[in-house]
């Protein structure tokens, strides 16, 4: 079978891998220049974290996202398994208590015991939770590793390429481009920064539970720092507002005072796709199978929703927790 996967964000390249392992001739094509450019991928925070994740989202975000802690170190070697780590500043430790009860998978900690993680928040903290086996990752560079893999198994992605016409078997990961066929997509605005501090160094990501905006950091390479990210019911694309800006701001200064001498890297935000019920849907619509609303949680469900899309257009498989009982939509 020759399968084409329209949309070269984590979704599609994850199924475009997916089918490829399993013996289909599959392109993947893509409108953007370049690869990742115009995907919400390229501005994700990477962190494979099922556990903290379920303080907002639903079970099943959980049982689908514990498929990324083993597949992403086999596609990215350098996916990084050491844990996430939750904190509040003492006036905020009821909204830990809440955090703690909506989760599992977890420990807590004192601040010996963060500091014996994160020796730079040494005395900044007295409670915290640590989820050890959750990881990161860094998007770019994972997305450049399933593109190597695709190359090796002579997967070719095509940039710049208008695909609405394509026929035959279609997996259709377009994000909110696929509105055309899924009116209930939406879009829900993220705003991010990329800050260098080379005051800081973290081990794995953080979440502090800020009173105003709660935020993640995540660390990279070269002294780097993910700092993100707002969620803003929004289809705008493209501003970033500078409110956003200094609520992150002030939100890493309050994690460490060093974040206000950081210099800004990188300004980013995007759309994330959404369905009403924030989980993830797979829908066939006669050859062309649409994998969408992964919302903020790409990197952590695409592996889980990559296998699942490959046994539904070559085995004619049914997963009615991503599908819709509707017959008429499948």
């Amino acid at each position: 079978m020759h399968v084409t996967v329209i949309g070269a964000g984590v979704a599609g390249l994850t199924s475009a891998l997916a089918l490829a392992e399993r013996g289909c001739s599959v392109e993947v094509l893509d409108r953007s220049a370049s690869l990742g450019a115009g995907a919400c991928s390229y501005l994700a925070g990477g962190m494979l974290a099922p556990w903290c994740e379920r303080e907002s989202a639903e079970e099943l975000v959980v049982e689908l996202g514990c498929e990324a802690l083993d597949y992403w170190p086999v596609v990215h070697p350098d996916t990084a398994r050491r844990g996430s780590l939750v904190l509040a500043s003492r006036r905020d430790e009821p909204d830990l208590a809440r955090f703690t009860r909506r989760t599992s998978g977890h420990h807590s900690l004192d601040a010996v015991g963060i500091a014996a993680l994160e020796p730079d928040l040494d005395g900044r903290f007295t409670r915290g939770l640590y989820f050890a086996d959750e990881a990161h990752l860094d998007p770019r560079a994972a997305m450049v590793a399933l593109a190597d893999r695709l190359d090796r198994l002579g997967v070719p992605i095509r940039c710049g390429i208008e695909a609405d016409e394509v026929s035959g078997p279609v997996v259709d990961c377009r994000g909110l481009a696929a509105r055309d066929r899924l009116p209930d997509l939406r879009g829900v605005k993220g705003e991010m920064l990329v800050v260098r501090c080379c005051e800081v160094a973290l081990q794995r990501p953080v979440r502090l539970l800020h009173p105003r905006f709660p935020l993640y950091i995540v660390p990279r390479a070269e002294h780097l720092f993910m700092i993100g990210a707002t969620m803003i019911e929004s289809d705008e694309r493209r501003r970033v507002t500078a409110r956003s800006v200094v609520e992150l701001l002030n939100a890493a200064y309050a994690l460490h005072p060093a974040f206000g001498d950081a210099e800004i890297v990188e300004l980013g935000c995007d759309a994330r796709p959404a369905f009403p019920d924030n989980l993830p849907r797979i829908r066939r619509q006669g050859d062309r199978v649409l994998v969408n609303g992964l919302y903020r949680h790409g990197f952590l469900l695409a592996p889980a929703m990559a296998r699942r899309t490959a046994a539904v257009l070559l085995d004619g498989a049914f997963f009615p927790e991503v599908m819709d009982a509707d017959p008429g939509q499948q």
